[in-house]
């Protein structure tokens, strides 16, 4: 079991982890303390458990906005907008000239002659030499 020692707050605290997650709760630490030095620029006196308290709101608050921006995302259709049919048989096109180039590297030049490597039009790739 990994160990890391952190600082929140100017205090350090050894905090045990799956070996290998050391750094990521080393980036957790960090969020918290970057939390922490936001509150104590804004003034006032807060108690260790208040402020990290208030750190604690500040994160569950960014959390709820990122759940309500999935939900929001899904309910739209998976996260981005509609496919567009044209892109996806320009795609298909462009893998079929990397497929037929990667013949002609594999099985010498015949593939590349035999107009496997051709685009289907020519707004597909630049013409060799070019790009």
């Amino acid at each position: 079991m990994g160990q890391v020692t952190i600082r929140v707050n100017g205090y350090g605290h050894t905090i045990g982890c799956k070996d290998g997650e050391e750094a990521h709760v080393l980036e957790l630490a960090s969020q918290i303390e970057a939390k922490t030095r936001m509150i104590r620029s804004m003034g006032g006196q807060f108690s260790e458990a208040r402020m990290l308290l208030h750190v604690c709101l500040l994160l569950a608050d960014e959390a709820g906005d990122m759940r309500a921006e999935m939900a929001r995302l899904s309910a739209s259709g998976g996260g981005g907008p509609a496919a567009d049919p044209r892109l996806a048989d320009r795609l298909t096109r462009i893998a079929e000239r990397i497929e037929g180039l990667a013949g002609a590297f594999d099985g010498g030049a015949g593939a590349a002659r035999s107009g496997a490597a051709a685009p289907a039009n020519g707004d597909d790739a630049p013409p060799a030499g070019r790009g």
